[in-house]
This record gives C-alpha cells, sequence and structure tokens, in this order.
C-alpha cells in the first residue's frame, strides 16, 4: 500500500493538471508559433512559467486504484501487477482469464 500522502499528492496534480490544461495548450501553442513576432512569444513563455508546476500533466504519475502501487502499472485495466492478480484469481475482472498449464 503507497503512503496516502504520495496518493492525495497524485489527486492534488490531476485536478490542477485539469484545470490548467487549456490555459497551458493556448500558452504552448503561442510559444511554437514561428510566425509570430519573438516578443509575444516570449511573452507567453514567461506566462506560463507563472503557472503552477503541478498544472502539467507530465507531473501525475500513474498509479494503481486499488493499492496506489506507482510500478507495474497496467493501463488497460489501471491497476498494478500484484492488484490485477489477486483480482484476477477471484474472478472479479470481466475477460480476464487465469492462465495455467
Amino acid at each position: 500500500m503507497a503512503k496516502k500522502s504520495a496518493t492525495e499528492k497524485n489527486v492534488r496534480r490531476q485536478r490542477l493538471a485539469k484545470k490548467f490544461a487549456n490555459k497551458r495548450a493556448e500558452l504552448k501553442a503561442i510559444v511554437m508559433d514561428r510566425s509570430l513576432e519573438p516578443e509575444e512569444r516570449f511573452a507567453a513563455q514567461l506566462k506560463l512559467a507563472e503557472l503552477p508546476r503541478n498544472g502539467a500533466a507530465v507531473r501525475v504519475r500513474n498509479r494503481c486504484l486499488v493499492s496506489g502501487r506507482p510500478r507495474g502499472y497496467y493501463r488497460k485495466f489501471k491497476m498494478s501487477r500484484i492488484a490485477l492478480r489477486e483480482l484476477g484469481s477471484l474472478g472479479r475482472i470481466p475477460g480476464l482469464v487465469k492462465s495455467s498449464w
């Protein structure tokens, strides 16, 4: 089980990333547009730097919904390999069949 503070920090980051997604996209589009004046692009870059760091989607970590584990994460199921195996063995994940030979 991951520390509660780590999972809460990640949830906070997800909320901030969602909140600032449009603003960041607009500013990044201005910064990347080569047809604009350099001063205008630089001003947009400064505004982008003023936004909170945790508002960037890159800073959000994929974590297991069951245990909060950050490693061994399966995106399709949104859980770690350990939780996936436990729930799969119990038959709680539809369509997942335990392989045995």
